[in-house]
């Protein structure tokens, strides 16, 4: 009779700690939501696995979703500090691109988050890699790889240079799902300060004029133009799509004192500008 109650008891322990093992790992898995696996970096310690709302990096955008995984335990790490430096190298020479810091993300134990703008997609030759700092109680680790960039399907990001000399970079975040209506509008501005610092350009104007080009060149009313709310913002604005169909969104791009830095007025003579956006739904 004992033999059966410890039996029992022990039953009931083991069950007890299956379910609590269980719905520690389900808890963690869902904090991703309805993110997709992108790619996984390891070292000799340590994966670090990344996500995205699709199952790849693009040329443009790119909100990117961190989980860091001890390979000894298989146990997602709580609490780390985390950095990353992306690097596109070039025939001749190395550059970066606009990134944000990595955070972790609000009310979740083990995802973090940050923001790339790949400005240039990869080929043949010329390709992006990502290195990833991380500090795990006082103990620092690092891990490269190089990542996949394929070059975009429509203009999502345009680089060049002003006429002050200066080179920018203006990303399209937003609409991401367009609709017809007037839809919000978010952009990113960049200035390049060196090949390895790409800040928020503040204080400037992103003036729009979307066009369907297949349909006469015909604009659409409404639209606001994109400015920050305050220093350090992304640039939000209206942007008005009457009907479905391929829509060249013209950007101008003006600084403080209203003088345009590139990208030129659409008039019956000049159906584009020279920097734009490209959006078809």
């Amino acid at each position: 009779m004992k033999n059966s109650i410890k039996l029992i008891v022990l039953l009931l322990i083991s069950i007890g700690t299956t379910s609590c093992s269980n719905d520690s790992e389900n808890t963690l898995v869902n904090e991703l939501g309805n993110l997709k696996k992108i790619q996984e970096f390891t070292n000799a310690t340590h994966s670090v696995e990344l996500y995205g709302t699709k199952t790849t990096l693009i040329q443009g955008h790119n909100e990117v979703f961190l989980r860091i995984k001890d390979l000894t335990t298989q146990q997602y790490i709580q609490n780390a500090n985390m950095s990353w430096l992306p690097l596109m190298h070039m025939t001749m020479h190395t550059h970066s691109c606009p990134y944000s810091p990595i955070t972790k993300v609000a009310n979740k134990q083990t995802l973090y988050k940050g923001d790339i703008v790949f400005q240039m997609a990869q080929n043949e030759t010329e390709y992006w890699d990502l290195k990833i700092d991380y500090q795990i109680n006082g103990e620092e680790y690092s891990m490269t790889q190089v990542i996949d960039v394929p070059a975009s399907p429509k203009r999502n990001v345009t680089s060049f240079m002003g006429t002050d000399n200066k080179r920018y970079i203006i990303a399209l975040l937003e609409p991401t799902h367009p609709r017809v209506a007037l839809n919000d509008m978010i952009v990113g501005v960049y200035k390049m300060e060196n090949m390895m610092s790409f800040p928020v350009q503040d204080g400037y104007t992103v003036k729009i004029d979307p066009r369907m080009p297949g349909m006469g060149n015909h604009g659409s009313p409404n639209n606001v133009h994109l400015s920050q709310s305050q220093t350090g913002d992304l640039y939000k604005g209206k942007l008005s799509l009457t009907m479905t169909g391929y829509w060249k969104i013209n950007l101008q791009l003006a600084n403080a004192s209203g003088d345009i830095l590139k990208g030129e007025e659409v008039t019956e003579e000049n159906e584009a500008s020279s920097i734009f956006f490209e959006i078809e739904f």
